[in-house]
């Protein structure tokens, strides 16, 4: 490896793991609030790592697509969050499926077995990004265990974005970028699978006042 993929494989490694840990630190925050600024700022370093990439891989292409996530990702869904956290109320998660002490355990089980998971694929590859690629894969784990694991549909909703912040981080940095046109078919499709969720959080605030997920129980009776 020359001292140019050498300096690109620190800064992708370090951006990735900027990345993941802005998903950990959903799982010791409570509010709302503190969920919406770490995936904001997660977002952020994401928009970063698509313009590091494409200019380390000669990919003027992905420059294009670090506008497009930042207007999406940083600037257009947290305004929506903080919206719709006004609207349905400022509540805490106060009380996940998992308390903090043993999801902080559990995110980092998961990181280990990403990278258990993707050991034979950093091993064949000649990448310099492949040393990101057990973070990106951790991340997903993250997001899904968050999305699994609170009570809130807000909170959900935000496990769930950044369970695709991780799936666009494995793709930037195992590919060098998919093609243009299926990278923004996948952002919209997350858009309208944001706004579908937000029309969920509306309907369980006005039939119950809450936005905790456990009160669709009473639907059964």
């Amino acid at each position: 490896m020359n001292e140019h993929d050498a300096v690109f494989a620190q800064l992708a490694t370090l951006g990735a793991s900027l990345v993941l840990l802005f998903g950990i630190a959903l799982l010791w925050r409570r509010s709302l609030r503190a969920y919406t600024k770490a995936f904001q700022w997660q977002s952020l370093v994401l928009s970063g790592m698509f313009v590091l990439v494409g200019y380390f891989g000669h990919d003027p292409q992905l420059y294009l697509m670090a506008v497009f996530f930042f207007v999406l990702k940083v600037l257009v869904i947290p305004w929506y969050l903080a919206r719709l956290q006004r609207q349905v109320g400022g509540e805490r998660e106060s009380q996940p499926y998992v308390n903090i002490a043993t999801s902080l355990i559990t995110s980092g089980v998961l990181v280990l077995l990403a990278y258990i998971i993707t050991r034979p694929v950093v091993r064949v590859s000649a990448l310099p990004t492949r040393g990101g690629l057990p973070l990106a894969v951790g991340l997903i784990f993250v997001g899904l265990f968050v999305t699994i694991t609170r009570r809130k549909a807000l909170t959900q909703v935000v496990g769930f974005l950044v369970l695709e912040n991780g799936i666009a981080m494995l793709a930037v940095l195992g590919t060098y970028g998919i093609p243009l046109i299926i990278e923004l078919g996948v952002f919209l499709d997350v858009l309208m699978g944001f706004l579908v969720m937000q029309v969920f959080v509306y309907h369980i605030h006005g039939t119950f006042e809450s936005i905790d997920v456990d009160q669709l129980d009473q639907l059964k009776h």
